[in-house]
Order: structure tokens, then sequence, then C-alpha cells
């Protein structure tokens, strides 16, 4: 019989994604909209459990955002725990849950380089959304069968183009405009056909994992100037690349070390042509594209 999942936050980027990809053939996959399923609410929450009685898995990928795109950004910190520990009250409905955690727990005031999920705790982060994941963690860690996943960078259809680095360039490139960025950064970006099947490859994994948390990264990093480069090269347009601020902004990137003993080798797709695919998506989708969100940078 196929694993029943239930996947909160369906509606957003890497959500539309998992339930356009194949995981959606493998899996029974139930996806609830905001209005069938409320995770603010405690009371509908385990309503909605009960209805349905147990699942495999739940991938809690709801998350009230903490980016500059943001709207109300001082509910950050509430509505996210708030979300995790309705899921929580109702440990008893699932077997396992994987949360869609991000690097910003390791606090993005310092640079990050290559941290391994042992550098967790080194600083406390003050960001509400690094926050809240800081608070969500320190739960998990003391659970069996929650896992933290530790998304850095990822990239793909559906993501925010306005301020999401990748799409934002090929958007800006598509339109022939200059590749504004603020800053050079060393970054990690995984594409999102690598990062749903690092997580189809965590739902089957036969042996209990030896951790409740795991970096989810790419083997190399990258300098986002050379990923605007590749953009025009992949684009073939002749564009300035017009940076604000010339120095060196902060590091974000992590150690995917615990997770390849984990799952074994991963074999993540060439930015040229993840970069190449998203590009071409883009173009089919251009009617979409609003230019004014282009012209300036938040």
């Amino acid at each position: 019989m196929k694993k029943k999942i239930l996947l909160t936050g369906g509606s957003g980027f890497i959500g539309k994604n998992i339930l356009e990809s194949y995981l959606a053939e493998k899996y029974e996959i139930l996806a609830p909209s905001h209005e069938e399923l409320d995770l603010l609410d405690e009371r509908k929450v385990k309503d909605f459990f009960a209805s349905y009685l147990y699942f495999d898995i739940v991938i809690h990928g709801a998350c009230k955002p903490g980016h500059r795109n943001a709207k109300h950004p001082e509910l950050v910190f509430y509505e996210n725990t708030l979300m995790y520990y309705n899921l929580i009250k109702n440990r008893e409905r699932f077997n396992k849950m994987f949360v869609l955690g991000s690097g910003a727990i390791y606090d993005m005031r310092y640079d990050i380089k290559k941290v391994s999920e042992e550098y967790f705790g080194t600083h406390i982060p003050v960001d509400q959304h690094g926050f809240s994941r800081y608070i969500i963690y320190k739960d998990i860690e003391k659970r069996e069968g929650i896992f933290d996943l530790r998304i850095f960078g990822i990239f793909g259809k559906y993501e925010d183009y306005s301020i999401r680095f990748i799409s934002n360039m090929i958007c800006k490139a598509i339109f022939n405009l200059p590749l504004t960025m603020k800053q050079n950064r060393v970054f990690d970006y995984i594409w999102i056909e690598d990062f749903i099947k690092i997580l189809d490859m965590l739902i089957e994994k036969k042996d209990e994992l030896k951790y409740n948390t795991y970096n989810i990264t790419p083997n190399s990093s990258i300098e986002l100037l050379k990923l605007a480069e590749m953009v025009l090269v992949i684009t073939s347009k002749d564009l300035p690349i017009i940076l604000n601020n010339k120095t060196m902004g902060l590091e974000y990137s992590g150690d995917n070390s615990r997770l390849k003993k984990e799952i074994g080798e991963i074999f993540f797709t060439d930015f040229e042509n993840s970069i190449k695919k998203l590009y071409n998506w883009y173009l089919l989708n251009k009617d979409f594209i609003n230019i004014e969100f282009l012209k300036f940078d938040k």
C-alpha cells in the first residue's frame, strides 16, 4: 500500500513542487488548504487528525515567511511555533514528521561556513524566523520520529522571483534589465528537484534515521556573482551586472556529510542544467511575471 502523507504548506513554493513531482504518484499525499486545516487553531487541527485517523508521514512545510517581502513579519515567531506545536499535540496520529527547516537556525548575523549540525546553539538567532526555528528544534531534539531538515538556499519554479536570487536574475535577463544585486556572497543552493529526491530517500529509509536533524545542502557552494554570470551565458544576453555593495557579504553554507552518511552519495544537478530548466519554465510562463517587481531590489 502507498504511504499516506499529510503535506502542510501545499500552496507554497516547495509544496507545489512536491505535488507536481513523482511523489504525488508514489504516495497518497493529502495537502489541505488553509480553509480545510487551520494550523493556528488547536481544535481544528485536532478535529482534522481525528477525521483522517492516521498518517505514515507528515511533511510540515507550512511557514509564516520572515523574508523582506513578507507581510506582517512581526507574527513570524508566534505563528511558526504555534503551527508546529498544534501538530505535535497530535503526535499519536502519525508515525514520522519531517519539518522543512532552515539554515537560519545557525544565526545569519554571522558567517556560516560549511557548518555541521553540531554548530547549532553556537549563536541564538535574534530574527523571528531564525529564532522560531531554534525553539522548534529544541523540542524536536527531545523526540523520536521528528526530523528537522535544515534547508539553506533552494530554487525552482514557483519561488518568489521578486526577491529569490536565481529566479530574480533569470527574470531580469528575460526582460533585458540590468542584473542588479545588493552584494556578492558565497551561498549553498539546491535545485528543487534534487531536494525532492533527498526527501524521498529519507522517507523510504528502511532503517531508523540516526539523527533528528540534517543539513540539506549541495556538495559545493557558489558565489552569487558567478550565478549571475551563468544566467547571462544561458540566456545569451549581454547585460550589465551591478553590485550595489562591492564588499563580500557573509557566507551561508552547510556541511552535508551527515546526510550523505545516512542516505549515500547524492548526485546533484549542475547549475548549468538546473538554471537552464528554470529559464525555460519562465519563458513558458512569461505572462505572469510582473516587470515592475524587477525594477527595484528589496
